[in-house]
C-alpha cells in the first residue's frame, strides 16, 4: 500500500490526476466493504504485508470477491487453509494464481515482492507428516520477500540426520522448527544455534499427543531459552514472525 500511495502522489505531482481523484482514491484506502468481508487496505502500510485471506469457513465466492478487491488495489494475494475443491473454482476465475496443495495455500502476484531480510530463514521439520505446516511457514515467508531454505525429515528419532547439517543450521538468521509427537526437535535445535527458534507444534501423533497439545506443552516448557512457540499447526504465523525477525 505504501508503494501505491507513493505512485498516487507522484502522479498528482506530475499533474496526471486531479486532487479530487487523489481524494477519492484515498477515501477507500483504509478499508473496503464488500458486504460479508471488510478488506483492510492499510494493513500493508501498518504491518508491511497486505491482508491475508483465511480460506477455511469462507465460500469460494467470498474468497473470490476478496481476491478481486486486493488485486484491484494492486496487492499480492495470499490465501491460507484453502481446500482443493475451492481452489479449483477460484483458479477458474483467477488463472494467474498458483495453488500449493500440500500446505493448502494459494498465491497471486500483482508484482514481484522486493527482496528483504538480513539473512536466510531456515524451516526445519521433524518428519514428512509435518510438511504441510512447514511449507505453510516457508511459502508465507517467501511471499513476504525473504530467502527461505528448507531442512526436512530430521527428527530426534534419527538425530544424526540433523547434526549432519550443523553449518546450515548455524548460518540461519532465524529458524522455524516444526514437530508433532512429543515436540522435542525445537529444544534440540535451540541448543545448537545462537539465533531465535520459532517452534510450531503440529497435530501429528498417536492418542496421547492429544492432537498437538503434548507437543505444544513440551515446546512451551522447553529449557532452551531462545525458543518461542506459536499455536498448533500455525505455520502461517511462524512464517510472518520469522520474516519480521529477519528484517
Amino acid at each position: 500500500m505504501e508503494r501505491l500511495i507513493r505512485e498516487l502522489l507522484e502522479r498528482f505531482k506530475r499533474e496526471e490526476i486531479t486532487l479530487e481523484e487523489v481524494i477519492e482514491r484515498l477515501r477507500v484506502l483504509p478499508f473496503e466493504d464488500i458486504r460479508e468481508v471488510l478488506i483492510d487496505h492499510h494493513r500493508s502500510l501498518r504491518k508491511g504485508f497486505p491482508e491475508v485471506i483465511f480460506g477455511q469457513g469462507k465460500t469460494s465466492e467470498q474468497i473470490s470477491k476478496a481476491i478481486e478487491t486486493l488485486l484491484k488495489a494492486g496487492e499480492n494475494v495470499l490465501v491460507t487453509r484453502l481446500s482443493p475443491k475451492k481452489a479449483e473454482r477460484i483458479l477458474e476465475r483467477f488463472p494467474q494464481g498458483q495453488y500449493h496443495p500440500m500446505p493448502r495455500l494459494l498465491t497471486i502476484r500483482s508484482y514481484e515482492p522486493p527482496k528483504r531480510g538480513r539473512g536466510y530463514i531456515l524451516v526445519v521439520s521433524a518428519g514428512t507428516s509435518d510438511l504441510p505446516v512447514a511449507e505453510e511457514a516457508a511459502l508465507t515467508a517467501e511471499a513476504m520477500g525473504h530467502e527461505v531454505r528448507r531442512l526436512y525429515d530430521v527428527g530426534v528419532s534419527g538425530i544424526h540426520r540433523l547434526l549432519y547439517h550443523l553449518e546450515l543450521l548455524r548460518g540461519a538468521n532465524v529458524l522455524v522448527v516444526v514437530a508433532g509427537m512429543e515436540g522435542a526437535l525445537p529444544s534440540v535445535v535451540g541448543g545448537l544455534v545462537s539465533r531465535p527458534v520459532i517452534a510450531v507444534p503440529t497435530s501429528i501423533g498417536y492418542g496421547a499427543s492429544f492432537k498437538g497439545v503434548s507437543a505444544l506443552l513440551g515446546m512451551l516448557t522447553s529449557c532452551t531459552s531462545n525458543v518461542v512457540v506459536v499455536n498448533i499447526d500455525n505455520g502461517f504465523s511462524a512464517g510472518v514472525v520469522a520474516s519480521l525477525i529477519n528484517e
